[in-house]
């Protein structure tokens, strides 16, 4: 269906960046109590996105927007599905924890206004992105997503670890958007269609595309860098530099997902193909299993629980690309479950960090008397990553074996993979559920409680939210489950899975996972110990590598700079004049465009050789002037042969003009000489001077042959009919030529004006500054004193 209120769906998109717009000032004015009144914003978008659940639920869709730029049929559209649809609650409805435990953790921070207005702008760009259906929309948001995760990154920019996090994930999630910028611009010119709405019913067209490969690898760069696949997950634990509600935000609930919410999008057009369903669930798996291993070598709880979202990310694309529509309801579930559990745990750990001043689980313990409330939102939380019913993640894990579970030795890897990392995300979700609270008090552990409301308030409702989205299924699966995946899928869908266990192999394997995780917790400190080892025996990772990336790059640029831009003007015109030359000739050699060579005219008149006869006396003269005054008063004796060349072919307003440019150009050029030295002192060898004669006469030559191939086509007469039919009636003038400088290229010539004057300045400052600077001394062998002079 069409939005029926389109006025309100797009108030609804700009409404989180008028907020940010406002925040720091009204976080000055309210103080302690801006975070409930900025809470509202998030609640508006979510009340919103809502509405829309019935006719959603009923496999409608949502579209709206307006004409962008219509000329190259670009709109500011969205398009609401089943997809779209859980996104945008996810964000707004955790966006309203978030807010209100911002406002908690970062009571009394100086820059909480700031801050505010960071999270909003996430929170609208994030929102943007996952309702656009423009492309040229999705990746304008998709691009603020990174430049706003910039800012909260290095939300502390004081610390040099938060600035280094927050570069690094700026440069792979914005090298990635580069790549998902051609992928879009590729579909647009394969298919001709500038929308997602468009794109999704043309299924099999990019399937069947000679260009299928390169649109697919162009996409996988940009999902593969936001959703932190391996090797490119090193950006996202890094991350973990940011305030804790910037963790449990973006790189739980939100931002991190935006690469898996790419690849769900456009399942239905690019999925289905032997690269899909390889390369996905390759990457996917090699990623959920790095990412819980890595986990288990930390000690850190906010570094446990991001490299458990790398490997959930991994799982999740795993699932997508995996082929099966049992899969694609299981992805669907366990990012709906993961976005609730990891988010409250994130919010747990950094509540724990606020009361206890403390994040390592060796040093924490006996918490659970002096935070009840915080110890059951990470108990039931932790339920639900472990699998554990009657939490929403029993659901995923069940409905992610029922999908894995197929005929095959590749779906029984990938089954055996899943076990592995669902076992080992047990092991973490339970460490930090259970460690931080149980056992003795660890001496000088500070006095902790709950706390502010603001701080256990967030991951309360997430784990009550966990519950009884699993009590009621049914209602979740009809309004939430079914929508997304149907659209995931792109074609019907049904969910079913329920609290209630079902006899088989699903049920068997989930079980075999559970066993598997409390044997590993158990032995959690000697894991830990071989993987610190073991990361320690492999030395080199991808965080290293891209320090070495970024320090090559700079070494590159340094290198290239001191060639390039080494000061000198004579490399800068020897540049310029090669590049001009390779610009002109190179395509005309390829594509065979050389002009066919004139013959020499029988009838040229005496005073035309003469006029031409003084342009080669003035070329002459300017080659072999002693000084510099000389040269110029030479150059301008060519300027009068074009001149007269104009007057005798009749157009004399053109000569009259060009006899007062050459005049003027002689004039002034002298008198800013005779502030210079001009003696002769060209000390270049003669090597250089070869260099020099064969770029100008090939670069002459190469100017000579394009504008004789220009003269050479047919004339267009549209351009001389139209200034002499309208120079009169438009602008009242009979002189075309001004006409046209002055009415009809008024504001290029009133630009041209402008370089002049400005060029004129500089020569001005040159002079002036050699006139308070010693000259080098003349007698000097020193060769670049004449490029000093």
């Amino acid at each position: 269906m069409d939005d029926y209120m389109p006025s309100t769906t797009l108030f609804v998109l700009l409404l989180p960046f008028l907020a940010a717009l406002f925040a720091p000032a009204l976080t000055r004015l309210f103080r302690h109590n801006a975070a409930w009144l900025l809470a509202i914003v998030p609640v508006v978008i979510f009340w919103h996105f809502a509405t829309f659940l019935p006719e959603i639920s009923k496999g409608e869709v949502v579209t709206g927007g307006y004409q962008w730029i219509p000329a190259f049929r670009v709109n500011f559209s969205w398009f609401v599905d089943g997809l779209s649809l859980t996104f945008a609650l996810l964000i707004s409805g955790i966006g309203v924890l978030i807010v209100l435990y911002s406002g908690g953790y970062l009571k009394g921070h100086e820059h909480l206004g700031r801050f505010f207005s960071f999270i909003l702008m996430f929170m609208g760009s994030m929102l943007g992105l996952v309702v656009s259906d423009s492309f040229l929309m999705f990746f304008v948001f998709w691009e603020l997503t990174s430049i706003t995760s910039f800012l909260l990154i290095g939300f502390d920019h004081k610390r040099e670890a938060s600035r280094r996090a927050a570069l690094q994930a700026l440069v792979v999630t914005g090298g990635g958007g580069l790549f998902l910028l051609a992928g879009l611009l590729m579909i647009w010119n394969v298919t001709g269609i500038s929308e997602m709405s468009l794109l999704l019913r043309s299924q099999g067209v990019l399937a069947d595309s000679p260009f299928y490969l390169a649109i697919f690898v162009l996409v996988l760069g940009g999902a593969f860098t936001k959703s932190a696949q391996f090797p490119l997950h090193f950006w996202l634990p890094n991350a973990m530099e940011a305030p804790t509600p910037v963790s449990a935000y973006l790189h739980s609930a939100t931002m991190v997902k935006a690469g898996v919410y790419l690849l769900m999008r456009l399942n239905p057009v690019l999925g289905d193909t032997a690269a899909w369903e390889t390369v996905l669930p390759v990457f996917g798996g090699a990623t959920l299993i790095v990412g819980t291993l890595l986990a288990i070598r930390q000690t850190d709880l906010k570094l446990m629980l991001a490299y458990t979202t790398v490997s959930s990310l991994g799982l999740l694309v795993m699932l997508t690309g995996f082929g099966h529509p049992k899969a694609v309801e299981a992805a669907v579930l366990y990012l709906v479950a993961h976005s609730m559990f990891k988010g409250a745990l994130f919010m747990v750990a950094g509540g724990i960090d606020h009361e206890a001043g403390s994040r390592d689980i060796t040093k924490l313990g006996g918490l659970m008397s002096a935070m009840p409330i915080t110890f059951a939102a990470a108990f039931a939380s932790a339920f639900s990553m472990a699998g554990l019913p009657p939490f929403f993640g029993f659901l995923a894990k069940e409905e992610i074996y029922a999908g894995l579970w197929q005929p095959g030795a590749w779906p029984l890897l990938l089954t055996l993979v899943a076990i592995v990392g669902n076992g080992l995300m047990f092991v973490i979700g339970f460490a930090v559920a259970l460690k931080p609270f149980l056992g003795e008090k660890p001496a000088g552990l500070r006095e902790a409680h709950d706390g502010l409301v603001l701080l256990w308030l967030g991951p309360a409702v997430l784990a009550v939210a966990s519950l009884l989205t699993a009590v009621f299924s049914s209602v979740t699966h009809r309004l939430i489950s079914i929508p997304m995946a149907t659209a995931v899928e792109g074609a019907p869908v049904s969910v079913y899975i329920s609290l209630i266990p079902h006899i088989g192999m699903a049920l068997l394997l989930s079980g075999i996972t559970i066993v598997f995780g409390i044997v590993a917790y158990r032995n959690l400190e000697r894991l830990r110990s071989a993987m610190a080892a073991t990361l320690t025996a492999i030395g080199w990772g991808p965080d290293q590598g891209f320090d070495q990336f970024i320090r090559g790059i700079v070494r590159v640029s340094f290198a290239v700079t001191r060639i390039v831009q080494n000061g000198r003007m004579e490399t800068y015109m020897k540049a310029t004049f090669v590049l001009l030359i390779v610009a002109i000739l190179v395509p005309m050699i390829l594509f065979d465009e050389l002009p066919a060579m004139p013959q020499w005219p029988q009838d040229v008149s005496l005073y035309e050789l003469a006029i031409m006869a003084i342009a080669a006396v003035g070329l002459v003269a300017v080659i072999f002037a002693r000084d510099r005054l000389t040269a110029i008063v030479s150059l301008g004796i060519q300027g009068f042969a074009v001149a007269l060349l104009f007057m005798l072919f009749g157009a004399p307003d053109l000569s009259f003009t060009q006899f007062m440019v050459e005049t003027l150009s002689v004039v002034i050029l002298a008198l800013a000489m005779t502030r210079l030295r001009l003696t002769p002192t060209d000390h270049r060898p003669i090597g250089k001077r070869l260099f020099d004669v064969t770029i100008s006469v090939v670069g002459a030559g190469a100017f000579l042959l394009l504008l004789l191939k220009v003269i050479q086509l047919p004339f267009d007469l549209t351009l001389p009919e139209f200034f002499t039919n309208y120079s009169m009636s438009i602008a009242y003038g009979r002189n075309i030529v001004n006409v046209i400088l002055v009415d009809f290229r008024g504001t290029d010539t009133w630009g041209e004006i402008a370089v002049v004057m400005v060029a004129g300045l500089a020569i001005l400052s040159l002079i002036r500054i050699s006139t308070r600077r010693p000259w080098p001394s003349i007698a000097t062998n020193d060769p670049n004193d004449e490029e000093r002079r």
